[in-house]
């Protein structure tokens, strides 16, 4: 099965920050899209009026780890999964982050690895310097 992978570091002693942005709704809302609600363990991610992603937390495991697993989006996505490990260093944090369980590496494989990348950065300089660069869908 393929997966994405992505490592990267962010200057921050503070892992419950890193952790905090990926599971609190704020958080999520401030480098992924602007239209993100949390419920219990259920993420919802939208991107236009008529698309968006659902992701249920199945592992957290606070300022250290979080899983979701896809539970609604494209076909391709169905069934995947995505973690973040948070590697607290001395004066930094690194993230792993993987998105895996593709069946094939195909065009969409491909297109969401390059915006993962995108994402990730959002992420660190969120991290870093309070903002990041999320979607911010017109949803007329």
């Amino acid at each position: 099965m393929a997966e994405i992978f992505h490592l990267f570091n962010i200057k921050t002693e503070d892992a419950g920050k890193v952790f905090s942005a990926i599971t609190e709704q704020g958080g999520l809302a401030s480098w992924w899209t602007t239209e993100t609600e949390v419920q219990d363990n259920i993420l919802k991610f939208t991107f236009t009026k008529d698309y968006y992603k659902k992701m249920k937390v199945v592992k957290s495991e606070a300022h250290k780890y979080v899983e979701w697993e896809c539970i609604h989006a494209d076909d391709q996505w169905l069934g995947t999964r995505m973690n973040f490990d948070i590697i607290t260093k001395e004066g930094s944090v690194d993230i792993r982050f993987r998105h895996f369980g593709w069946k094939e590496q195909t065009d969409l494989f491909g297109i969401c690895n390059y915006h993962w990348g995108l994402y990730m950065k959002s992420l660190k300089t969120y991290i870093e310097t309070g903002t990041g660069n999320p979607t911010k869908p017109n949803l007329s």
